[in-house]
């Protein structure tokens, strides 16, 4: 055997055998329970990661609904949280771009809280820039809001969503906006309107046996194929989201807040109990064999909430810090080696199949707020 033969062959062998102590360490890991340490720095660049990937979709795909529309509104909040810990200016000049396409309009149906989520976009980026353009047209609108009688039912008929909270996304959509444009402006009726209307659905949705909400009317009675409620997880993923987005804007001696912060309380309990093994929430909460597939949207919203609770010392680290590790790593396994964020439902109002290479702007929004408070958490001594 010649010398270089003898060189190559001792290369191959070295080889091997850092790959296969490489693989048992990676087993014995696993085996021990194990796992890389969660680092700031390492949430951060995830987080850029599917942003990147986001913005890049745009730019080759254009925008598959239009800029002012709920998905990309919920999209914008993830941007926001994104841009206020990222070195990277482009996630803010991104939606200031955006907010100067529209002229700092929301959508067109003016009392359907779908088509003014962007508003709480506009409202924070106005507490940064002080620019009053970016609040003058939303604040008209809140002002047209409360001048209304909202005295109609929630009953899921005539178009009632267009205008009153008459499904469970819309506390994610319409509170939070007004909520923030109560903290940019100062002045407390956004924040009292707001209060009156969420109370309002929680009356009609919120169901008090289970501690979750029903999408809309239309699901009451309704059965599973087990039997059980119908409740859908990315509609209680907007509750929690939204929720959470109020508190945030409540100050500490706000009437209600005790309410708000007893809600939360409540059911943070219910969700974490409805985690499933792989770490995700499908897509029916209490039907999960029937949708074995993991989804990540609500599962985006609710890790979310559930570390924004353990930031501000609501919830016990005890309880509630392995449910979001087991979350957010979920997420991260769900994320493509390009960016993109899979296993995301599509549009919908109930639970639905979810799939590996299905993805959507309201989903990278809620893993961009996730990782936000995991970032914080992170970053905070515990």
């Amino acid at each position: 055997m010649t010398i270089i033969r003898k060189a190559f062959l001792l290369c191959t062998i070295t080889m091997l055998v850092l790959i296969m102590a490489v693989h048992v360490t990676f087993a014995m890991n696993n085996i021990s329970g194990k796992e890389p340490p969660l680092k700031p720095k390492s949430i951060l660049k995830t987080m850029e990661k599917v942003a990147d990937w986001q913005l890049a979709e745009w730019e080759k795909n254009g925008f598959r609904w239009p800029k002012w529309d709920w998905t990309n509104a919920a999209g914008y909040t993830g941007f926001f949280e994104l841009g206020n810990i990222s070195k990277n200016k482009a996630y803010h000049n991104f939606l200031l771009t955006v907010g100067n396409e529209l002229g700092w309009n929301t959508g067109p149906n003016r009392f359907y809280a779908d088509d003014y989520c962007i508003g709480q976009t506009y409202a924070n980026l106005y507490v940064k820039y002080k620019d009053e353009k970016m609040i003058a047209n939303f604040r008209l609108l809140a002002d047209s809001i409360i001048a209304r009688p909202h005295t109609e039912s929630l009953e899921w008929k005539n178009e009632i969503n267009h205008r009153e909270w008459a499904w469970c996304d819309a506390l994610f959509m319409g509170p939070p906006s007004l909520s923030y444009l109560a903290t940019a402006t100062g002045d407390s009726k956004y924040l009292d309107i707001s209060d009156r209307l969420w109370w309002k659905t929680y009356d009609y949705l919120y169901d008090k046996e289970e501690h979750l909400f029903y999408r809309d009317g239309s699901n009451f009675g309704k059965k599973e194929k087990n039997g059980k409620k119908v409740f859908w997880s990315r509609g209680n993923g907007w509750v929690m989201g939204g929720l959470v987005r109020v508190i945030d804007n409540l100050p500490a001696d706000y009437p209600a807040r005790p309410k708000y912060i007893a809600l939360y309380k409540e059911m943070a309990v219910k969700i974490a109990s409805l985690q499933q093994p792989d770490g995700t929430w499908h897509t029916s909460l209490l039907d999960p064999e029937s949708y074995p597939t993991k989804e990540t949207s609500g599962t985006g919203f609710y890790t979310y909430a559930l570390l924004w609770g353990l930031n501000n010392g609501l919830l016990n680290k005890s309880a509630y810090w392995p449910v979001v590790q087991k979350s957010w790593k979920a997420m991260v396994a769900s994320i493509r080696p390009d960016g993109m964020l899979g296993y995301v439902q599509q549009i919908g109002w109930k639970p639905e199949p979810v799939s590996e290479n299905s993805t959507a702007i309201y989903g990278v929004g809620a893993f961009l707020l996730a990782g936000s408070q995991m970032y914080q958490y992170l970053k905070i001594p515990n």
